[in-house]
């Protein structure tokens, strides 16, 4: 019930917050990069910000209907209580008037976790370029209703909502033309569409022990994080964003400082390599992860595997589909984490060894029982499992490159017994 009363004002108080951002963004008038799908938005983004630095304005930490007027109209949420609502409904219209940001391009990270917000969003924003790279199962309860409603499946829906952003595009769209859901939406945009094809690029993947080699359309790119290969089409995209604003792309994305939580490479306690990719999990980011993995040159790999949530009807489909991607690895020990994994994973899973445990604390205590030392453990799935890799750092200074540093977080994750 309570979902249902937050699912129906959802909408219309953050079209409140539309109203006055849309007053501040007209006074501003940037030209606007957008960067939406299911996955990879973030690195996108990233990339994006290297190529471009200083010439732009960044809506980090913000990509809903709420985020992103309130990064327009320069409010920043810090403790998520509900007074601090009641003083961004107070001042928004105040800050509707503040002086324009410098910059004269606002690049923004789009989501559109649920049915509206594609369409919602890209009303608001208007923007000259979009970046669409995929589209997947995510947040996918959240559509069924109206799959239904419309006859058409959850994927479809799914893609349908991003493409409102590439339909509103004025200049320029730039999509990943291997991902099919994608090229049944493009059609729509009026704009200039440059699609990217992995077979066009030429593309090169290769893992090293010190991060990630690409190398696109002739072009090598060495970045010191672990990538997964769909990473070629955001360092291609961001270098068709530079060129655009007339900006020559650089090669040197050893600098770039990819948020946390996606492949991070730490140092873990008895010398084991901790590979933290915690942010979020469905099944197509998960084997994107575990297809970079497989080429790691580990001394003997072991799984942390989370539930993928808000799949709803789909959700044992979708768990189903991860235990086939494990069946064909080698790897040394499998940890699941949650009732999905294991009321649905676990079973089909053979000829590995698989511990079911209900809690991340459960997973904390027996790696921290079980880890004779060298290992490689890649942590991947929902439930708070960056409260697990924080407790297994070397250095504990590093938790600082965790994702979900807020206090919010920090007291849910002691609720979970971390």
């Amino acid at each position: 019930m309570v979902c249902r009363i937050k699912d129906f004002f959802y909408f219309p108080i953050a079209a409140y917050f539309r109203f006055f951002a849309r007053i501040r963004l007209a006074r501003w008038h940037p030209r606007v990069v957008v960067v939406t799908g299911s996955n990879g938005k973030t690195t996108t983004f990233t990339l994006i910000e290297m190529q471009l630095g200083e010439r732009a304005h960044y809506s980090r930490h913000a990509n809903s209907s709420f985020g992103i007027p309130f990064d327009i109209l320069g409010l920043t949420r810090k403790s998520y209580a509900p007074i601090e609502w009641l003083w961004f409904f107070l001042l928004a219209p105040i800050y509707a008037w503040k002086g324009p940001y410098p910059e004269n391009i606002y690049v923004v990270e789009a989501d559109s976790d649920r049915p509206g917000e594609g369409e919602f969003l890209s009303a608001l924003l208007e923007p000259e370029v979009v970046v669409w790279l995929s589209s997947a199962r995510t947040h996918s309860m959240n559509f069924e209703r109206s799959a239904r409603a419309r006859g058409v499946s959850v994927d479809r829906l799914i893609a349908h909502e991003f493409g409102y952003f590439a339909e509103r595009a004025q200049r320029l769209v730039i999509v990943n033309a291997d991902e099919p859901l994608i090229g049944d939406e493009v059609p729509r945009a009026d704009a200039k569409v440059r699609a990217l094809r992995k077979t066009d690029e030429n593309v090169r993947w290769d893992i090293t022990i010190s991060g990630t080699e690409f190398g696109i359309g002739g072009t090598r790119y060495r970045v010191p994080y672990l990538l997964p290969e769909e990473t070629w089409a955001s360092i291609a995209a961001s270098a068709e964003v530079a060129t655009y604003f007339g900006v020559t792309p650089t090669t040197e994305l050893w600098k770039a400082a990819l948020p946390p939580g996606r492949s991070s490479l730490l140092k873990g306690i008895k010398t084991t390599v901790l590979i933290d990719s915690t942010y979020n999990a469905n099944f197509s980011s998960t084997r994107a992860i575990l297809k970079m993995v497989e080429k790691f040159p580990a001394k003997e790999l072991w799984l942390v595997l989370g539930d993928f949530v808000e799949q709803g009807s789909q959700e044992k489909e979708e768990h189903e589909k991860l235990a086939h991607l494990l069946n064909g690895m080698d790897v040394r020990r499998i940890l699941f984490v949650g009732p999905r994994v294991t009321r649905y994973t676990l079973p089909l899973v053979v000829n590995k060894e698989v511990i079911p445990l209900e809690k991340p604390a459960d997973a904390l205590e027996y790696l921290r029982t079980n880890l004779r030392g060298g290992e490689t453990i890649v942590f991947k799935g929902a439930r708070f499992l960056e409260g697990v890799v924080e407790h297994l750092l070397a250095d504990p200074s590093d938790a600082a490159k965790l994702c979900r540093r807020e206090e919010i977080w920090r007291k849910r994750r002691a609720q979970w017994g971390l």
